[in-house]
């Protein structure tokens, strides 16, 4: 059975969708990081970069969450999570997945944790504007990329897409938020549909009336 180390609403939400989505038995493990408990020397021993999420699967140990869900997908093709080899939709599920994380996850960071990217005594109200604009960028290139398709590759939906559903939801508060771009907005409705987001934002206490 495999085992989830997560927050709610932190990064381990995409593996949370994955898991469900899969149809295979898990069970949550809640890491406080109120009380910093990713920094313990307990869940050191699992995850040496002290960070959430952390997938367990007997001694299999795996963190960093793009690689959880490519795992799990992998594991269990029949899911369909993830294109084949030789699927010529898989370069593009690789190349969305690589672009949903180096680069909208990572422009977030620096969204939200501004002190950690500036110099002391640099006023942060200037990078988090900054970042409004290239977010604001981002969401525009994904709008048009949905412009004609159901799902951020082709017409079935894989691993891209609920990573991408968790990052909209880190994004709500943004001046321009996901839902302000028309096909975004259709995408992130139609998700929110989906049994396994449903039953995840329950488990996880977000409000879908928004979507």
């Amino acid at each position: 059975m495999y085992q989830l180390y997560y927050y709610p609403l932190n990064a381990s939400m995409a593996p949370h969708f994955v898991l469900e989505a899969i149809g295979q038995e898990y069970e949550l493990l809640l890491v406080d990081r109120k009380s910093e408990a990713q920094k313990s020397p307990e869940y050191l021993k699992l995850n040496p970069a002290g960070r959430i999420p952390t997938l367990v699967e007997g001694e299999t140990v795996i963190f960093e969450s793009p690689a959880i869900c490519v795992h799990l997908a992998e594991q269990h093709p029949e899911s369909q999570l993830i294109p084949a080899l030789g699927d010529k939709n898989r370069p593009k599920f690789f190349q969305w997945l690589m672009y949903l994380t180096n680069t909208l996850q990572s422009e977030l960071m620096i969204y939200f944790y501004p002190s950690r990217h500036i110099a002391e005594g640099t006023d942060p109200a200037q990078v988090i504007a900054q970042q409004e604009k290239r977010l604001a960028d981002i969401w525009s290139l994904l709008d048009k990329e949905l412009e004609t398709q159901t799902y951020l590759v082709g017409e079935h939906i894989t691993v891209c897409d609920y990573f991408l559903f968790m990052l909209a939801v880190w994004s709500d508060e943004l001046q321009k938020p996901p839902l302000s771009f028309t096909n975004v907005n259709r995408y992130l409705k139609h998700m929110a549909t989906l049994p396994a987001v449903i039953k995840v934002c329950e488990k996880e206490n977000l409000c879908l009336t928004d979507y």
